[in-house]
């Protein structure tokens, strides 16, 4: 299996009066086709982790390989662009678009890499969104679908540009029971069916314990207990 993210005493020092620690000293490695979950407390560290993987935010110390890419180096430009090439991101809230329809919201990464023609990503928005079982909404906005449809376009935008990463903040947070497990039954699909690796903090433990390993983060730290 080869490694897709490995990183070396990753930190995060938010610069304040008195520094706040976010994450301190990760390293880990996570490979091609691996659903891992990443837990703990409400404030350990869970997320400021996925932001660091996601290039959304910069380590204060330590380093991220992405694909055997140190990203260190990279200026916002290049981290944007591999933001938008390599990572797909599915957050709690699904930060749909409201003026714009699903199928509009899917095709915005598309638009942004600018890799395909029009009709090309319209196509393909219209095919990620029919597997999702969205074919009859690909034309509605935002509010008129119900949460778990909201979530599944949200997955369906973080495919659009066919990411070998996804990346899920609490993606079943704000669900039903039963949206929250088509979501997770989607996610897994993604894993097995698709070959793509998915990392997702959750606080659902029966969620967590049904993926391949499990990451558990104390304050900033990863808990040295094996699961």
């Amino acid at each position: 299996m080869s490694v897709l993210v490995e990183t070396e005493g990753l930190t995060r020092v938010l610069p304040e009066t008195v520094p706040v620690t976010l994450v301190k000293d990760i390293t880990l490695s996570i490979g091609e086709k691996e659903f891992v979950a990443v837990t703990g407390p409400s404030g350990s560290g869970k997320s400021s982790l996925l932001y660091l993987l996601g290039l959304l935010d910069r380590p204060t110390g330590g380093k991220l390989h992405l694909a055997g890419r140190d990203t260190g180096p990279m200026n916002e430009r290049e981290r944007a662009a591999t933001r938008l090439s390599m990572l797909g991101f599915v957050f709690q809230f699904h930060f749909l678009l409201p003026e714009f329809t699903a199928r509009e919201n899917v095709e915005i990464p598309m638009r942004r890499l600018g890799r395909l023609q029009r009709g090309e990503m319209r196509e393909r928005a219209g095919e990620l969104l029919a597997s999702l079982g969205l074919a009859d909404h690909a034309d509605k906005r935002p509010d008129q679908l119900s949460g778990g449809q909201r979530q599944r376009v949200a997955v369906a935008r973080s495919l659009a540009n066919d990411p070998p990463l996804i990346l899920a903040d609490e993606p079943t947070g704000s669900l039903d029971s039963k949206s929250s497990e088509q979501v997770f039954a989607i996610l897994a699909d993604l894993v097995h069916e698709r070959g793509k690796t998915v990392v997702a903090v959750t606080h659902d433990l029966d969620m967590a314990g049904r993926m391949d390993r499990r990451i558990h983060i104390v304050d900033g730290k990863i808990d040295g207990q094996p699961q």
